[in-house]
């Protein structure tokens, strides 16, 4: 069959990927925030592994105008942009929350019926 524990590496990373944009529309939702403060909260859950992600990311939100940014002046260095998720994130994130449990309730239920079947 291959090298099982690449192929579960593999599917892990792109569980990942596939939920980094609400993960990042969480975080903003809940607070204004720096980018590297957000590439501090998505490495302490294990969500993000390169700077090089979240950068595009960001980009790709803003030009679908679902996140946007201010510049504001900082005590140790240059102004930071600081995003903030715009009414149309709010929206896109209310309509992700509600996907998210429902799939969420999909695969626990698999789980439960497999986990019943094996015993």
């Amino acid at each position: 069959m291959g090298n099982d524990s690449a192929t579960v590496q593999n599917i892990k990373m792109q569980m990942r990927k596939g939920v980094l944009e609400y993960c990042v529309l969480l975080l903003i939702g809940g607070a204004r925030l720096y980018s590297s403060d957000l590439l501090e909260e998505l490495k302490r859950a294990n969500l993000l592994v390169v700077e090089g992600t979240l950068y595009p990311l960001l980009s790709r939100l803003r030009a679908n105008g679902l996140i946007d940014y201010v510049w504001e002046e900082s005590e140790k260095g240059p102004p930071r942009k600081y995003f903030h998720l715009t009414g149309g994130g709010r929206q896109t994130l209310a309509n992700l929350n509600e996907a998210w449990c429902a799939l969420a309730s999909s695969v626990g239920s698999l789980r439960t019926h497999r986990e019943e079947d094996d015993s």
